[in-house]
């Protein structure tokens, strides 16, 4: 089910920005701050396109892979 891989209604909120998510979302917050410099780097190039905790973490996970 949806909600146990995102039990926070918050986390399924979107934003205008990955700024505006990582700035009200604490669990966002804390999952970007974990992240390798360069990943924080261009996902924050691409800044209006993540604008949810999951888009946060597809984008991230993608460039972890090399899939950029």
């Amino acid at each position: 089910m949806e909600q146990n891989r995102m039990p926070y209604e918050q986390h399924q909120q979107h934003y205008a920005n990955v700024q505006d998510l990582i700035a009200d979302d604490a669990r966002a917050q804390a999952y970007f701050m974990s992240l390798p410099d360069y990943v924080q780097g261009q996902i924050e190039s691409r800044a209006d396109s993540v604008n949810s905790f999951s888009s946060l973490q597809d984008y991230a996970e993608n460039l972890l892979r090399g899939d950029d």
